[in-house]
């Protein structure tokens, strides 16, 4: 991605939080815009540090996570390019309480405070859609919780990898491919799991003959399979 040639005001304009707005109000949230290249494994922000805004990953992966006073680390989300974060902190006045890394070389935007305040005062719609994607990821975290509360570790793996399919008995669904966006130890803290026991229930898997593993390629090779076994 070239910063110098990309015109923010369009790149604005495609993502949801914006997409209503008007090119002169576009250009306003623009000028607050700070975008910056981290590197693998660069500290976006970490808990304590001052909230002054909110964030959007350009490029890349960015993670969010806790410590525990072990040390030991808790993912809670993984950011994907398109996406925001940070949004309801923004609006407390606090510090951050989780941190923020990249996972891969990424492009992060940061859209200052006061320019998010000066466009919801001149338009209450700004805040009606800043609150839709922060409900909206607020559902998605209370039912990664009820996952970890209620499921099997099993059956948290086999959610992960069926998420995004379709499963219907009457219309087998070929073999599909699922591609681990991060770090298998990622993923594992992610769904409250040890990175021992995910690799276990992936062969498990495999030794069965419901999927193939390729390094962070996982091919799914019965997805009804994989689906009843999800509910055993």
């Amino acid at each position: 991605m070239r910063l110098s040639s990309l015109d923010i005001p369009s790149y604005l304009s495609v993502l949801p939080l914006f997409h209503e707005m008007r090119p002169a109000e576009l250009e306003r949230i623009a000028d607050a815009c700070v975008i910056r290249r981290c590197a693998r494994g660069d500290e976006i922000f970490r808990v304590g540090d001052s909230c002054d805004g909110f964030h959007v990953v350009m490029s890349g992966q960015v993670k969010l996570y806790a410590l525990s006073p072990s040390g030991n680390e808790k993912v809670i989300e993984i950011i994907s390019p398109g996406n925001t974060f940070a949004e309801a902190l923004m609006f407390t006045g606090k510090p951050y309480i989780v941190s923020a890394q990249s996972l891969t070389d990424s492009v992060v935007m940061t859209v200052r405070k006061e320019a998010v305040l000066s466009e919801i005062e001149r338009d209450p719609r700004f805040s009606m859609r800043m609150l839709a994607g922060i409900s909206r990821r607020l559902h998605g975290l209370v039912q990664d919780v009820e996952s970890a509360a209620l499921h099997s570790g099993i059956q948290r793996v086999i959610g992960y990898l069926l998420r995004d399919q379709a499963i219907d008995e009457a219309m087998p669904v070929q073999e599909t491919t699922v591609s681990l966006p991060v770090s298998k130890a990622t993923i594992a803290s992610l769904l409250s799991l040890t990175p021992e026991y995910f690799s276990r229930v992936l062969r498990e898997l495999e030794d069965g003959g419901l999927i193939a593993i390729d390094r962070r390629d996982i091919r799914i090779l019965d997805v009804q399979g994989l689906s009843r076994y999800h509910l055993q």
